[in-house]
């Protein structure tokens, strides 16, 4: 009866998982997890197929750069209004519409670009993918927050990661099957045909966020009056500096004037947490280090150990992403069990040993059993880690500022590691794979040691909220 009992307890936690507002999260999540791989990961195959060399795929990684600088916008995405868009959709929701069809352009731009003789119109069409697909995370982190209670904000993190998860299951093994599928030269040379239609039918791919978009309510109603009232409280702000500012142009003390009210997301943040907010900003710059640094030359790896692009798909961009999944939904119920800072510290650990496997890898060469085995606990870990980091950095926001709030972290999270990893190329070519991965893996120890601080900080200084 006892175990029953227990056994009904657990099947009732996953059911929070089929609310609409997580299954919403779940096809949303797939649109942002389209756009990522396809200018970092499975781009990087497809030019070291081409015939590009390893240091330009590595500072080419620099366009995921532009994830890392999407703070620089979010007030705009936070406050502009779009024409028509932002009448019938709302403002999450309208954000999202033209991010999602500004990608759908963008992808089949990349499609018609030859690597090999086209490389400018690649890192173009690449350059603006990232920025439309930053923009739709910009909106789509807002609509999650506001969609939700703080009580929720796990669970709709981890349908999120599932239905990315899923996206790069496609983006990844899906392009390699349908690049492989339309090739026309023999297997092993390259052939433009093949990732062009692959690359065209992601664009069509985005089709499923966008239906979504179009389909889904606003957010929560309060949220979202809370936020008009926001918004015409930034606009009388802005006025009033208008107005103490005479001798200004009016349209150069209108911009000065936003830029004064677009600040204080930031301000607002400072305020709550004081000097504890330094800590968790160093934890959120570095937590995913070893993990990003690493990502870029995985996909080179596997081509240069000799893996094949149905070997790949199969074992990294199928099996892989499920076992990302598994962790994610772990990661959900972790927190909630036993925190998020615990769970947070367990990732970091997993996350930063599983590079040490890729290492063991590039000794042992071309071992399919092996490449199973080394992608199933790195994605395992990867997912576990990314449900923690996802709730903790909601809980960080402000509901008033939530898309700038939230993009500021995520930006915080990905500029460093990304400018890094741009130097990944350079450093294989050095130090050879099983070194450079050594060296990733231990990025990822000062994470090990912040943690505990943040959660010694947490414990004696509550951070003082408005």
């Amino acid at each position: 009866m006892i175990h029953s009992s227990k056994l009904q307890s657990r099947f009732s936690d996953f059911k929070i998982y089929l609310k609409p507002v997580c299954l919403r999260m779940f096809f949303l999540g797939f649109s942002a997890g389209l756009p990522l791989l396809l200018v970092l990961g499975t781009l990087g195959f497809w030019l070291r197929e081409a015939g590009i060399d390893l240091k330009t795929i590595g500072f080419l990684s620099w366009v995921g750069l532009v994830y890392g600088c999407k703070w620089l916008w979010a007030p705009l995405v936070d406050n502009v209004k779009l024409p028509w868009l932002s009448e019938h959709l709302g403002q999450r929701r309208a954000w999202l519409a033209l991010s999602q069809v500004m990608l759908i352009i963008s992808l089949a731009g990349m499609a018609f670009s030859n690597p090999q003789t086209h490389m400018p119109q690649i890192v173009v069409f690449a350059l603006l993918t990232a920025f439309c697909s930053a923009t739709q995370d910009i909106s789509l982190d807002a609509y999650r927050i506001e969609s939700a209670s703080a009580d929720l904000q796990g669970a709709l993190a981890a349908t999120y990661q599932t239905g990315y998860r899923l996206a790069m299951i496609w983006a990844g093994a899906g392009a390699f099957a349908l690049a492989a599928f339309f090739q026309s030269a023999p297997s092993g040379a390259y052939d433009q045909t093949g990732w062009t239609w692959a690359y065209l039918i992601m664009a069509a791919s985005i089709s499923v966020g966008l239906a979504t978009t179009l389909l889904s309510p606003p957010p929560n109603a309060s949220d979202e009056k809370s936020k008009l009232r926001h918004l015409e409280e930034m606009r009388h702000h802005v006025h009033a500096f208008i107005l103490r500012h005479p001798s200004l142009p009016r349209p150069i003390a209108k911009v000065i004037g936003w830029v004064f009210v677009c600040v204080r997301p930031i301000a607002d943040f400072f305020y709550r947490y004081r000097w504890h907010a330094l800590a968790i900003l160093l934890l959120i710059a570095t937590y995913r280090i070893s993990d990003v640094v690493m990502g870029v030359m995985s996909n080179p790896f596997y081509r240069d150990m000799g893996f094949t692009k149905e070997e790949v798909a199969a074992v990294s961009k199928i099996f892989g992403v499920v076992m990302t999944l598994v962790g994610t939904f772990i990661g959900g119920i972790v927190v909630l069990k036993i925190g998020i800072l615990k769970t947070l510290f367990i990732g970091a650990l997993l996350s930063a040993g599983t590079n040490l496997l890729f290492s063991a890898l590039a000794g042992i060469g071309h071992s399919l059993p092996f490449l199973v085995f080394t992608v199933s606990a790195d994605n395992l870990s990867g997912g576990l880690a990314s449900a923690a980091f996802i709730a903790y950095l909601s809980g960080l926001t402000n509901v008033q500022y939530s898309a700038t709030q939230y993009a500021v972290f995520s930006s915080i999270m990905l500029i460093l590691p990304k400018f890094l990893a741009g130097f990944s190329g350079v450093l294989v070519e050095s130090l050879g794979y099983s070194n450079f991965f050594i060296l990733t893996a231990a990025l990822g120890v000062p994470v090990l040691v912040l943690i505990p601080i943040i959660g010694y900080l947490s414990r004696h200084r509550a951070p003082d909220k408005n």
